[in-house]
């Protein structure tokens, strides 16, 4: 099984790159196995075409709006919620991915599962630090990465010693 664990958004808006930065903890902190790509998506959206085509699974985590939950708190979603999820845009990045995955579903190259673990971020403004909430958010959102991962058939072992940033 092909999976790519995406994280999404822009880390000059604070918690808007909640997404970015608790992919980042995940890839240092577990070792995976070869089949399981971690990766920064930032902002983009077409440009990851490639990086999605053709993967068994996709698991995307992003900053997310709701008016159901407080900021800090995660959701997952799947199915029909994605579409919701597509319809209530915070930021640019997410039209990018919903056509990426549009084209993918019409080229027959879509994953069969998408699952998207949200943030709800307390703070869009300028600057390169999370929110305490979004802190909170981010370590949360790492738990249902890997139980995502473990549904999937995933075990990942925590690394003796966290990978040093590049």
């Amino acid at each position: 099984m092909r999976i790519l664990v995406l994280g999404l958004g822009n880390i000059l808006l604070s918690d808007e790159g909640a997404g970015v930065h608790a992919v980042e903890r995940l890839g240092k902190r577990l070792a995976l196995p070869p089949e399981v790509e971690v990766l920064d998506g930032g902002t983009c959206g077409m440009e990851l075409l490639d990086q999605i085509s053709g993967r068994d699974a996709l698991i995307v985590v992003d900053a997310i709006k709701s008016k159901k939950r407080k900021p800090g708190d995660t959701v997952r979603l799947a199915g029909a919620d994605i579409d919701q999820f597509f319809r209530t845009r915070l930021s640019p990045h997410q039209l990018g991915l919903s056509d990426v995955l549009a084209l993918l579903d019409m080229t027959g190259a879509k994953p069969a599962e998408v699952v998207i673990v949200g943030i709800v971020p307390a703070s869009l403004d300028l600057g390169l630090s999370l929110s305490p909430e979004a802190e909170q958010g981010c370590e949360a959102a790492i738990g249902l990465v890997i139980a995502e991962l473990e549904r999937l058939g995933v075990s990942a072992a925590t690394r003796s010693s966290p990978v040093a940033a590049e």
